[in-house]
């Protein structure tokens, strides 16, 4: 628009300089044929309008708005016309007590207060995107920075409105899915009213007051010691059980050995061990005591 305004007016003062005087006329003519040039090259680039990927573009003549968008590409617009960019790719916010983390520079994590009175900082990453068929109204509605109109307000409010109804610990421990969950769904419906998509929500971190964080990491430590002595009770039940089956079987044994031999097969077992050794290179003579009637044998 700006090089359209620019070569009109070159155009305009090439024509009034055109005059008899030759010296006028020198001046003329270039400036008109700037004129005509600057007019067209602002023409073009005011008639084509080039759309990023990702992106769609609203048209709005004189202020109004205009209910439709242009899609990515080259798009012939009114070169009057004012087109305002949205990104409508997954986009992020992200509100963080790290100073290099968050949109905000500095703390900008959401302090609540949860049903016990206690304050609790939550650090929150919210994933969204633009419906690209909403962009008109956005724009009509919001404007372009629906971020820190929108977003930001929404989830703060949401967050604190629904932390009332949990005890910090549940917050901290059971209750974070469902509690991300409630809040979810609170926050969806406003920003689904407005035009955007909520596509996730994430609880980065949850930090509790330095004094219940002890009180659970004491109470996290107690059942961890108690689960371990747990297991080392059950395992000496086990190693109790396990010398009571073989003492019993120790018991068993020589039951049988006392009542099931005999003298006969004893003297038996006693001629076969006799032969053995009688056999072993090693052994010339063998002398067996003369009690019973063990016989002695000789190599």
């Amino acid at each position: 628009m700006i090089l359209m305004i620019l070569g009109l007016m070159l155009f305009i003062a090439g024509y009034m300089f055109n005059s008899p005087n030759a010296n006028l006329q020198r001046i003329a003519r270039p400036l008109s044929i700037a004129g005509v040039i600057f007019f067209l090259i602002g023409f073009s680039t005011s008639v084509i309008r080039k759309v990023g990927t990702g992106e769609v573009g609203v048209p709005s003549l004189f202020g109004e708005v205009q209910n439709k968008t242009l899609e990515s590409g080259l798009n012939f617009v009114n070169p009057l016309d004012e087109v305002t960019m949205f990104d409508i790719k997954t986009q992020n916010y992200t509100m963080s007590a790290s100073h290099d983390e968050g949109d905000k520079e500095g703390d900008d994590a959401i302090r609540v207060l949860t049903a016990d009175g206690l304050e609790v900082i939550i650090d929150l990453t919210v994933l969204y995107r633009i419906s690209p068929a909403q962009a008109p109204t956005i724009l009509k509605q919001i404007g372009a920075d629906y971020k820190d109109k929108i977003i930001r307000p929404i989830t703060r409010t949401k967050i604190r409105d629904n932390a009332v109804y949990y005890d910090a610990v549940a917050l901290y421990s059971t209750k974070r899915d469902e509690f991300q969950n409630r809040i979810f769904k609170a926050i969806d419906i406003d920003l689904k009213n407005r035009g955007i998509v909520l596509e996730q929500l994430l609880i980065r971190n949850i930090n509790l007051p330095a004094s219940v964080k002890q009180t659970i990491e004491s109470k996290i430590n107690a059942e961890q010691e108690a689960q371990k002595m747990q297991f080392v009770l059950q395992k000496e039940k086990q190693e109790a059980e396990r010398k009571r089956v073989e003492a019993q079987g120790i018991a068993d044994y020589q039951k049988i050995i006392s009542t099931g031999l005999s003298d006969k097969q004893l003297q038996y077992e006693a001629i076969k061990a006799q032969r053995d050794l009688s056999l072993s290179p090693n052994a010339k003579v063998i002398i067996m005591g003369a009690k019973g009637n063990t016989p002695i044998i000789l190599n």
